[in-house]
């Protein structure tokens, strides 16, 4: 069969490597809406996209937050609780949204970001997109994400965009407190339906990988906390974590547009969504790792893809043999889900998504459905041609590049020492 690529081989990464992974994957995360967004503009209006945006974070980033609680034991109900949250938040990627933060009692911080990405990609549309996102849908999204830690926690702007005068620094400020007299703020019935979803609740096993190396848990708030200061054990946790957000992001937006349009168009809108999101992530991919072209680098970059992780969820088994490449589906958890609502889906009904995320890695790669084993849900042959003409990048990729993030370097923090 040839060379195998096995689920745990992240284990072969560095420490320093798995953080940068890290970084990518909360990038990763991130831009998912950059290659979806687009399509609910064209095909409806800002208002739709605005409020599809919102359920779809509301329904998934209080599951997430709390996850992350418990995969790096920091579970509690005040404000550096909330923090570190953030800082393992798909939402806030390091340095793309570049959050800074201060407590000044464990009731009451503040944060605020010194570059703000997602500003960027949409204050040259204009001041009615920068409302949209930065009042419209942060308002009741950065509640839901806080009142997953304290229901009584409020996210309040202390300045926010548009900016003015419009090199403002920084992009915004935040309050965050408890109000011990208000309201309990209650999870949405989106954050209810992602919740009892098999991902919500899907146990990560641990990592045979050194604890020595940094912390295992975050137990004291650190403000100016980096992936790097994580054991390499607690690293691959998060990095799985980190690719599960992404996941239940899917389903909570493919639940928003299913209520609003239907299972055809929910379906259409994450195959888009894939066939942009998934080339932009392959390539940084590659080339934050210092891959080149070639079957070996499409075989290395794709058993790191956040679409085919964590493991523990999405199982592949991924096998090299000259310049052919064969990716066997097999049947994992995400297919014991009570709907559609995931990538996986999506890609066993169109094999034109995977020839994109490998023609990410190396446009000359071509791909054709090849016949499944058991216990394999689907499978397909990736070749990678020398001769072949490189493909051109799809409309949806073009779509998801339009976004400063695609290309946004990010760079090497500053040495951390290790506990």
């Amino acid at each position: 069969m040839g060379e195998g690529v096995g689920p745990h081989d992240a284990l072969a990464l560095s420490h320093d490597q798995l953080a940068v992974l890290g970084r990518e994957y909360l990038l990763a995360g991130h831009l998912q809406d950059r290659a979806s967004m687009p399509h609910l503009i064209m095909n409806h209006d800002r208002e739709t996209m605005t409020q599809v945006a919102i359920d779809e974070w509301m329904a998934a980033s209080p599951v997430y937050t709390r996850r992350m609680q418990r995969a790096l034991g920091f579970a509690g109900d005040d404000v550096p609780t909330i923090f570190k949250g953030l800082q393992l938040d798909v939402g806030a990627p390091h340095q793309f949204m570049d959050f800074r933060f201060s407590v000044e009692r464990p009731d009451e911080g503040r944060f605020w970001l010194d570059h703000c990405g997602a500003l960027m990609d949409v204050e040259p549309l204009g001041e009615e997109f920068v409302v949209a996102m930065c009042h419209d849908i942060e308002d009741p999204t950065f509640d839901a994400t806080a009142a997953a830690t304290n229901p009584l926690a409020r996210v309040r702007p202390v300045h926010r965009p548009p900016r003015v005068p419009i090199d403002r620094q920084p992009h915004c400020e935040w309050r965050v407190f408890i109000e011990q007299d208000g309201e309990p703020i209650e999870d949405s019935e989106g954050a209810e339906i992602v919740g009892q979803s098999v991902a919500a609740n899907l146990d990560i096993p641990g990592f045979d990988a050194p604890t020595d190396d940094g912390l295992n848990n975050y137990a004291t708030f650190d403000p100016d906390f980096q992936l790097e200061h994580l054991s390499t054990a607690a690293l691959l946790t998060a990095c799985e974590e980190f690719c599960l957000q992404g996941h239940l992001l899917v389903r909570g937006l493919m639940l928003a547009v299913a209520g609003r349009f239907g299972e055809d168009e929910a379906r259409t809108l994450a195959a888009a969504q894939l066939k942009g999101i998934g080339p932009v992530v392959a390539t940084r991919l590659r080339d934050a790792l210092g891959l080149g072209t070639g079957p070996e680098a499409v075989a290395t970059v794709l058993r790191l893809h956040p679409m085919f992780r964590p493991v523990a969820y999405i199982a592949t088994e991924i096998d090299l043999a000259g310049d052919r490449v064969r990716v066997g589906l097999q049947d994992s958890l995400v297919f014991s889900e009570a709907d559609e609502h995931s990538w996986p889906h999506a890609l066993t009904t169109d094999p034109g998504i995977l020839e994109a995320i490998a023609q990410g890695i190396d446009p000359r790669a071509r791909c054709q459905p090849a016949n499944a084993t058991s216990g394999e849900v689907a499978a397909w042959e990736l070749t990678v041609d020398a001769a072949a003409e490189p493909a051109e990048p799809s409309n949806e990729v073009l779509v998801t590049r339009v976004s400063t993030g695609a290309d946004f370097a990010l760079r090497k923090p500053l040495p951390v020492t290790r506990a």
